[in-house]
Order: C-alpha cells, then sequence, then structure tokens
C-alpha cells in the first residue's frame, strides 16, 4: 500500500491510497444497505427498490460520491496491477528455500489476484445492471419508475445462466472478503491509526468487516434464486 506506482511522492502515495480504500468500505456499507431491500419480497419490494435505485442515479449529491467511488476503484485497480508487475519484475532470483507463508499472510501475497477478479466482477456487474438503468430498454413499474428490480431478479433466477450468476456473485464476494482481511488493517496502519493499544480492536474489526459484508452481499443473490 505505501508502494504506490501512480503517486511520486511515498508520503502522498501512503495516505492516498488508505482514504481511498476507507472511502470504498463506505461505499460497501452504503451500497449494501440499499441492496438490502431484495430480502422484500413481493410489489413492496420491487417498488421500494426501484426508488431506490432511481434516488441513487439522480440525487445530485449521490453522483458526486458515485463519481468518486468509479475514480477510486480505477486508482486502486491500475494501481495494484503496476504494483504487481514490479514486484514480480524486483524478484527475478527465487531462493530455492523461501517460504514466503512463514513471512507474510495468504491475502497480502495474492492481492493481485483477488484484485483481478474483483474487477472482473466490477465489469460484470456494471455492464448488467448500472448500465441497464442508465441506458438500457427496461419497463416501469407501477410507480413510474424503471423497473430495475426484475431485471436483477431474471438475472438470477434465469433458466441458463441464474445459476452461474450467482455462483460467480459469491466468488467474487469471497474475493472481496480475502480483499479486506488485508486492506483494512493496512489502511489504518497507513495512516497511523494503529498505535498499540489499537492494534487488536482494529484486528477484530478489519475480520469482522471483512466477514459479515461480503457474507450479506452474497446471500442476496442466493436468496433470490432460492425465493423466486
Amino acid at each position: 500500500m505505501g508502494s504506490s506506482a501512480l503517486l511520486k511522492s511515498s508520503l502522498a502515495k501512503k495516505y492516498w491510497m488508505a482514504l481511498t480504500g476507507l472511502f470504498l468500505c463506505l461505499f460497501l456499507v452504503g451500497h449494501l444497505a440499499g441492496n438490502l431491500q431484495l430480502f422484500i419480497t413481493g410489489e413492496e419490494g420491487q417498488l421500494q427498490f426501484n426508488a431506490y435505485a432511481k434516488f441513487m442515479t439522480t440525487n445530485p449529491v449521490v453522483m458526486v460520491l458515485s463519481y468518486v467511488t468509479y475514480i477510486s476503484i480505477l486508482f486502486h485497480a491500475i494501481d495494484g496491477i503496476v504494483l504487481t508487475v514490479a514486484n514480480r519484475k524486483a524478484r527475478r532470483v527465487k531462493y530455492q528455500y523461501s517460504k514466503p507463508s512463514a513471512n507474510s499472510p495468504w491475502t497480502s501475497r495474492n492481492m493481485g489476484i483477488l484484485g483481478t477478479i474483483i474487477l472482473a466482477f466490477i465489469v460484470v456487474h456494471m455492464s448488467n445492471f448500472w448500465y441497464v438503468m442508465h441506458f438500457g430498454d427496461i419497463p416501469m413499474d407501477a410507480a413510474g419508475n424503471k423497473d430495475l428490480h426484475t431485471v436483477v431478479v431474471a438475472a438470477f433466477t434465469d433458466s441458463s445462466i441464474g445459476l452461474i450468476f450467482v455462483a460467480g456473485y459469491v466468488l467474487a464476494m469471497a474475493a472481496v472478503s480475502f480483499h479486506l482481511v488485508h486492506g483494512f488493517q493496512s489502511a489504518f496502519q497507513s495512516l497511523g491509526l494503529r498505535s498499540s493499544n489499537l492494534v487488536q480492536p482494529v484486528k477484530v474489526a478489519g475480520y469482522l468487516f471483512a466477514i459479515i459484508i461480503p457474507l450479506l452481499f452474497a446471500s442476496i443473490p442466493v436468496f433470490i434464486h432460492l425465493t423466486y
């Protein structure tokens, strides 16, 4: 995290990566809060989710935050790819008896792989839902809002690819979970907020966040597939 390839100042890159990482954590919480409405079945759930989707795509403040989120995601993705390539080039000589598992956790050694899975998921997710909501020709619900609820349900219940979509979503959330295990704690460390008194609380909070948030996200497509 402290070796960003896109910023020249080591101090700037250290704090920028930490702040954007924590911002994306906040985004996950906000996004999850809205998506949990998909657990509401029937017309009530349909109208409520569609009203939420309209608010998220038309409110000026939310739109600004959305673009900040897109920039943060792109920064993390590009910087992560560059760093992974740079680190591999730096390790041209591999020691025969090296044991990386004894020196660093699995998550920190595979952040590049986890990030690639997450990036692929974001591309598919946005093309199937974000793009359709903004530019797709979808029907309106009884309240006159775009019926994104029906689009979401159809994606996860389709007879041919619905189960694949669900499995892919769950896999992506597993990658997000492992990514957060390392990233959450590293962000606090980079910002100097992980003093000796806070090491254990930050560690516990990081693990709880990395488990609960992705698990709730993953439960949504499973619920839809089994319910509708």
